[in-house]
């Protein structure tokens, strides 16, 4: 097939490329007003999300006990990363002025084995070039104490080649920053933990609340077959009995035949 053998396309198909054009332009214009209504909105809730720190401040283990619960950020906890963040008590995630450019996430410690900071932040953003990057607070670790080198002397061949494909443990995420695109434990933090941690910190209570309803269910189901067993004992004594006077009536009738 030669190209000079190509019929050009119907001028039905430049009329639908032009209508294109007109409905990309109000999709970019949608996207845009969205996000504009998500930022009025993020204002708004932010007094409620200090209050909610407040509250959870007085809860021992709370952000332990979410991180623990969920299924994504619980895959990269070591044993030595949960005794750290019982010493947790704050997470706080700011999305800047302009929401395109990206957002950052603190976390708040009481003094503790590990390290020196009170404050480790990450912040994801847009670098020069427009692309996805991030940076964090510099961990200060106290001596003996870097959970990283710890996590890296326990590996093992095996493990090894599993933890290109994922962080080897919750600090070494912190500190990771050579595909901020691909980082999906912030966007998890921000946009499924941070709006209602609640869920995740309830789990187990909850999963104990059905196990005990399911426990009750079956004493009731227990309790109503018995009380249908006695009820047909009952029946079949009832029908025994009937069966009784009725061979005795039937004795005496031929007696006095």
């Amino acid at each position: 097939c030669h190209l000079s053998s190509l019929q050009p396309p119907p001028p039905r198909f430049k009329q639908f490329s032009c209508l294109s054009l007109p409905s990309n332009r109000l999709n970019e214009q949608a996207s845009e007003e969205i996000l504009k209504v998500e930022q009025k909105y993020n204002k708004l809730h932010q007094p409620f999300f200090q209050k909610r720190s407040e509250l959870i401040a007085k809860i021992p283990d709370f952000w332990m006990t979410t991180f623990v619960n969920h299924p994504q950020v619980s895959a990269v906890l070591g044993e030595e990363d949960k005794e750290a963040l019982h010493y947790l008590t704050r997470v706080e995630v700011t999305e800047f002025e302009d929401i395109k450019s990206g957002y950052r996430i603190d976390f708040y410690f009481d003094e503790n084995l590990y390290f020196e900071n009170k404050v480790l932040s990450k912040e994801f953003h847009l670098n020069e070039s427009g692309g996805p990057s991030s940076k964090s607070t510099e961990i200060k670790w106290k001596s003996g104490k870097d959970l990283m080198k710890c996590s890296s002397q326990t590996q093992n061949k095996a493990s090894r080649k599993r933890q290109h494909e994922e962080p080897e443990s919750f600090f070494t995420w912190f500190t990771d920053h050579s595909d901020a695109g691909a980082d999906e434990l912030g966007e998890v933090i921000k946009d499924d933990i941070w709006p209602n941690p609640l869920q995740y910190y309830l789990v187990p209570d909850m999963d104990d609340e059905e196990g005990e309803g399911e426990d009750d269910d079956d004493d009731e189901e227990e309790e109503g077959l018995e009380d249908i067993d006695e009820e047909g004992d009952e029946d079949e004594g009832e029908e025994d009995e009937d069966d009784d006077e009725g061979e005795e009536g039937e004795e005496d009738e031929g007696e006095d035949d």
